[in-house]
């Protein structure tokens, strides 16, 4: 097993990235390596099958993907790599991102993908979930998770005084 296996963060375009550099944060915090590409599961289709399809060659652990709208870019991913993938949902302007929410978690048997919240919250549970999942065969990586989860504890205060 890889013990230094990376997240790769996609999203299918620029203006994905106001939510999805959250995951880049918590990522950063924890000490996981990671990438972050724009892959368009409509318009860069053959950048998508090339990414999804080299991906078990690259150490990547875990792929996080978000997307508005129709959604259809985690999917895609995890059709074509085993690799774990974790969907965001990015609100949309009409629906909100139920839309998004519902593309992403109604996957048909067979091709599995995590499906987190709308938006923010979904981006930094995205980070947290690879990371846990990249802890399964990484004990440092462990660790550190432990420890961030420990110093959020420790933030909430006993009282409201």
């Amino acid at each position: 097993m890889n013990k230094n296996l990376k997240v790769v963060i996609v999203m299918g375009s620029q203006s994905d990235f106001k939510v999805m550099k959250l995951s880049e944060k918590i990522l950063k915090k924890i000490g996981i390596r990671f990438e972050t590409k724009i892959i368009s599961a409509h318009r860069t289709p053959k950048r998508m099958y090339k990414f999804a399809q080299n991906a078990s060659k690259n150490d990547i652990g875990v792929i996080i993907a978000g997307a508005g709208g129709s959604a259809h870019l985690p999917g895609m991913i995890s059709a074509i790599t085993s690799i774990p993938v974790l969907g965001v949902p990015i609100e949309s302007k009409k629906l909100k991102g139920l839309d998004s929410l519902l593309s992403i978690a109604q996957m048909p048997k067979g091709i599995p993908v995590g499906t987190l919240a709308i938006g923010e919250d979904g981006a930094i549970n995205a980070a947290l979930l690879a990371a846990a999942i990249i802890a399964t065969s990484d004990k440092a990586v462990r660790k550190k998770l432990n420890n961030w989860r420990l110093l959020q504890t420790r933030s909430v205060k006993n009282s409201p005084k």
